[in-house]
């Protein structure tokens, strides 16, 4: 039983676009099933329309104020949110008649956020490691549904229960929401994120390095011209040991592995020229000056977000609920896949040199600054056996409405799998095309949202 968070503070505020904002700071336990152990405190920014009544004087109706309540959660593991005015998808939501609730997962943003120094208060890397045990989707879901208890204490029974919105790993936790607590669902939404239930990691990396081998020559076909320039880059990092190019403060190196790491992009709109704006702009640091500038470099570091949120490397490969220890499932499958061995196609001027894409590394250790201190946590992790997170026979009896974006084409998710899992959850409606990439719901947010809220509805005979 969840008890309701409790609310620590709430401040509102007035932003463009006629909306009001409100800042919630809420506490909870950090382990449910031991709230002995202390609290954490989670952050959360809620959105609803303003609008204000020709009479000033007449007080809002307490009743008619309480709108239903939708839950957006995030992708990642590891990312906060943004504020709900800088949402693609916030404006359409609003004009449902929904109030907006954009959670920072713990762990992230101001919810109680991991770093490696916040992580090193905690003691020990055992300590440290048995802390971050804490931090995968159902504790996420527990947390979600701690402050829907909270913020809907005054309603009626009857609108007590919410609605929530998942993109990509934000989908993994509703699914989990949909096993664990479906009393407080209403309805649910989710978009690029319906995740195999069972199987481990292992099946996902050896269906994800096919199609990222696709999309790398899909790619160079478009900037065929990239391939030489490539070779170029990784010639260069490759040189002394992969430790010629410092990162920023100096604790860490961009070496060739990470710079192909640039690939994460591809499954993203926009993606192959984002990529390909940074490989032109670090082979023109090659012609002009013989070395990358420090600008172009810290332009790379932009694009690379594993020292800003370590819970990304940490707990990636968590996400997929393995019946054992996942063990660098991405490298140890690599071995399969000698198209992404970059030290031998490197010195192949047959082959392009491809770039990776969702994958975690051990490699990234010892490159990246942050990772580099949570090297001992890392391994600790990937030899944990972590428990299942969804209830499969839940699934198969659900009764709340779900409605799921999947993709074709989503190189981060199979399509495969996220069709077994539609066909699973009872009542689960798909909206399917192969005209939009993982992010549709930022990139193609009007087009996809109609096409999910059409399926919601409309009636099929």
């Amino acid at each position: 039983m969840i008890q309701a968070a409790k609310i620590i503070e709430q401040r509102s505020h007035l932003v463009p676009g006629k909306l009001r904002v409100t800042e919630h700071f809420f506490q909870v336990p950090r382990d449910y099933s031991n709230p002995s152990l202390g609290t954490i405190q989670l952050f959360a920014r809620s959105a609803r329309k303003l609008s204000k009544p020709a009479d000033y004087s007449t007080p809002e109706d307490p009743i008619k104020s309480q709108l239903p309540w939708l839950l957006y959660l995030q992708g990642g593991p590891g990312f906060e949110c943004a504020p709900p005015q800088d949402s693609k998808w916030s404006s359409f939501l609003l004009d449902k008649g929904y109030q907006i609730l954009s959670m920072d997962q713990r762990g992230t943003g101001l919810s109680t956020a991991i770093s490696q120094s916040s992580l090193q208060l905690r003691g020990d890397e055992k300590v440290q490691a048995e802390y971050m045990k804490h931090f995968r989707a159902d504790n996420i879901v527990r947390d979600a549904e701690a402050i829907r208890k909270a913020l809907t204490a005054d309603y009626p029974k009857e609108k007590k229960k919410w609605s929530i919105i998942g993109q990509s790993f934000g989908g993994f936790c509703s699914v989990t929401y949909l096993s664990l607590y479906p009393e407080g669902l209403k309805e649910a939404f989710v978009f690029g994120g319906l995740p195999p239930l069972s199987g481990g990691p292992d099946q996902v990396y050896d269906r994800l390095y096919p199609r990222l081998e696709k999309r790398n020559q899909q790619y160079y076909a478009k900037y065929p011209e990239d391939v030489e320039r490539v070779r170029r880059i990784v010639k260069l990092l490759s040189r002394f040991g992969d430790e010629t190019v410092r990162v920023q403060g100096g604790e860490g190196h961009l070496s060739a592995a990470r710079f192909l790491q640039l690939g994460i992009g591809f499954g993203a709109h926009s993606g192959f020229d984002s990529v390909h704006a940074l490989v032109l702009r670090a082979d023109n640091d090659l012609t002009l000056f013989g070395h990358l500038t420090r600008p172009t470099v810290l332009h790379i570091e932009r694009a690379q977000f594993w020292d800003t949120n370590v819970i990304y490397a940490l707990l990636h490969e968590a996400c997929y609920s393995p019946a054992s220890t996942s063990n660098w499932s991405a490298h140890r499958l690599l071995e399969k896949y000698p198209a992404f061995h970059h030290e031998s196609t490197a010195a192949d001027p047959t082959k392009p040199v491809f770039f990776t894409g969702e994958m975690i590394y051990p490699f990234m250790f010892d490159t990246y600054p942050e990772l580099k201190k949570l090297k001992t946590v890392g391994e600790l992790l990937a030899q944990e056996a972590w428990g299942p997170l969804y209830d499969v026979e839940q699934l198969k009896k659900n009764e709340v409405p779900v409605y799921a974006a999947t993709y074709f084409d989503d190189m981060y998710v199979d399509f495969e799998l996220s069709t077994e899992t539609a066909r699973t959850i009872k009542g689960c409606k798909t909206y399917v095309t192969n005209a939009m990439y993982h992010n549709a719901v930022s990139a193609k947010a009007e087009e996809v949202l109609k096409a999910i809220f059409e399926l919601r509805d409309d009636v099929i005979d």
